[in-house]
C-alpha cells in the first residue's frame, strides 16, 4: 500500500513551502523518522522525516518546486519492494461548471500572475481542488514565450556539427563564465525583511567603544573551571546579553515596538542572537533571557549554532524576539551598521576586538577595544536614549561586577 509523504504545517500563516534538497531518491531504502527531504519556508528550513520504514517509490516534486501545506510530494512503499502504485482511478463525473467549482489561486501563483499581468482564468490549474499553482502560471508563461519564438523568422539551418549546447549559465564578455544560482526561500525572506526595515523605519545608528580588559581577564581566570563545570566555553555573548538586558531595563523604548498608533512595551526580554548558517542568517531567540545564567546562555547559543548548520532549528525558536545581538567580530568586522529586524526597535552590533592606544589617567596605554553599534528605530527611540543604552552596556562590560551587585 502506498504511503503518502505530505507537507506538514510548518508555522502559523505559512501556506506553502519550497522543496529543498532531496536526501533520498526514488528506490532508496529509508528508516522510520529518517529525513527524506528539506522544506524551505520564509522563516526556516525543516526536514521531513519518513513516517515508516520502507522505500521511496515515487517523487512528485523536484527541488525548487513549491508545494502547499498538506500536498503530497512523494510516495513510499512499506515493504520496500513495490513500485509506486497506480493512482486510483477517479470516478467518472459529469463535468462541473466553473461557478460550481471555483478556482483557488495559491499565494505564490498570485504573485507570479501579478508580475506577468495574467488572469487566473487564463491558466490551466493542476492542483487538487482546482487550485492554480505557481508552476501552472510558469508553464503558461513559458508556453506563450515559446509560441512567440516560433512565430519569429527561423534562423538558418546548421549541421549537427555546428550546433553547440546552450550553456546553463550566462556568459560574461570575453568568454568568462558566470553562475546563476536561485536564492533560497530563507535568503529571499531575509532580503525582503531588510528592505522592509529600510523602507518603513526611521533607522539611525549610534556608536561607542568598550574596553574589553576586564572581561578578557575574567575569561582567562575562570574559563577553564567554567568549562569543566558546565561543559561549555565562557564566551563573550553571555556578557553582552546580560549587559544588554540591564541597558534595556534602563531604556525600555529599545525593548518596545510600534503597533499602528501605539507603542507596545515588553516587560520581558527575549533576546535574538544572529547566527550565520549555510542557508543564510537565522536569529534564534533566548526566551526570558533575564532568568538565564551565564552557563545557560552559552549552552543555548552553542546549541543554536550547531543546529543552524544542520538545518534543525525549530520554527518556534526563530519567532518573536524583543531585541537582537549580532557579532560581526567573529568574521573580522571592525565596524558596521546592523539593520533592525521588524517589528523590533533595536539591534546591537558587536565587532572585532583590537588592541589600540587609548588615554587612561593622562597616559597612553594599549587596551583591547571593541566598537559597538546600536541601530534603532528613531520613531520610538531618541538619540539621547540610544546614547544612554550604549553607555550602560559599556559601563557593565568594563566593570562586570556590576552585574552581580546590580549597580
Amino acid at each position: 500500500m502506498a504511503i503518502e509523504l505530505k507537507v506538514p504545517a510548518v508555522g502559523e500563516s505559512i501556506t506553502e513551502v519550497e522543496i529543498g534538497d532531496w536526501l533520498k531518491a526514488k528506490g532508496d531504502a529509508v528508516q522510520k523518522d529518517e529525513p527524506v527531504v528539506t522544506l524551505e519556508s520564509e522563516k526556516a528550513t525543516v526536514e521531513l522525516p519518513a513516517p515508516i520504514s520502507g522505500t521511496i517509490s515515487e517523487v512528485l516534486k523536484k527541488k525548487g518546486d513549491t508545494a502547499a501545506i498538506g500536498e503530497v510530494i512523494a510516495y513510499m512503499e512499506k515493504d520496500g519492494k513495490g513500485e509506486a502504485p497506480a493512482k486510483p482511478a477517479e470516478p467518472k463525473q459529469t463535468p462541473v461548471k466553473e461557478p460550481e467549482q471555483p478556482r483557488r489561486v495559491m499565494p505564490a501563483a498570485e504573485r507570479v500572475l501579478a508580475e506577468q499581468r495574467l488572469r487566473a482564468e487564463e491558466v490551466q490549474p493542476t492542483g487538487p481542488g482546482n487550485r492554480v499553482l505557481k508552476e501552472d502560471v510558469v508553464r503558461e508563461v513559458e508556453g506563450r514565450v515559446s509560441a512567440k519564438d516560433k512565430a519569429q523568422p527561423a534562423a538558418p539551418a546548421v549541421s549537427d556539427k555546428q550546433q553547440e549546447p546552450v550553456p546553463s549559465s550566462p556568459q560574461a564578455p570575453g568568454g568568462r563564465e558566470e553562475e546563476l544560482v536561485p536564492m533560497t526561500r530563507l535568503r529571499r525572506t531575509v532580503a525582503e525583511r531588510l528592505v522592509e526595515a529600510q523602507n518603513t523605519m526611521a533607522l539611525l545608528t549610534t556608536f561607542n567603544e568598550v574596553d574589553m580588559t576586564a572581561v578578557l581577564a575574567l575569561r582567562k581566570e575562570f574559563g577553564e573551571p567554567f568549562q569543566k563545570k558546565y561543559n561549555v566555553k565562557l564566551g563573550l555573548m553571555s556578557f553582552f546579553v546580560k549587559a544588554s538586558i540591564e541597558a534595556l531595563k534602563l531604556v525600555p523604548q529599545v525593548n518596545a515596538e510600534i503597533r499602528e498608533k501605539d507603542i507596545l512595551y515588553h516587560n520581558y526580554y527575549d533576546i535574538g542572537v544572529a547566527i550565520g548558517s549555510g542557508k543564510g542568517l537565522v536569529v534564534p531567540i533566548l526566551r526570558n533571557a533575564e532568568r538565564m545564567s551565564f552557563a545557560e546562555i552559552e549552552t543555548a547559543i552553542g546549541d543554536f549554532a550547531r543546529r543552524a548548520q544542520e538545518n534543525k532549528l525549530k520554527l518556534e525558536e526563530l519567532q518573536g524576539g524583543t531585541f537582537t545581538l549580532t557579532n560581526g567580530g567573529v568574521y573580522g568586522s571592525m565596524l558596521s551598521t546592523p539593520i533592525v529586524s521588524p517589528p523590533q526597535s533595536g539591534i546591537l552590533g558587536m565587532h572585532a576586538i583590537q588592541e589600540r592606544p587609548v588615554a587612561r589617567e593622562g597616559n597612553v596605554v594599549i587596551r583591547p577595544m571593541m566598537y559597538l553599534a546600536l541601530t534603532y528605530d528613531h520613531r520610538i527611540v531618541d538619540g539621547r536614549e540610544a546614547v544612554g543604552f550604549l553607555k550602560r552596556v559599556k559601563e557593565i562590560v568594563e566593570t562586570p561586577a556590576r552585574m552581580l551587585i546590580e549597580v
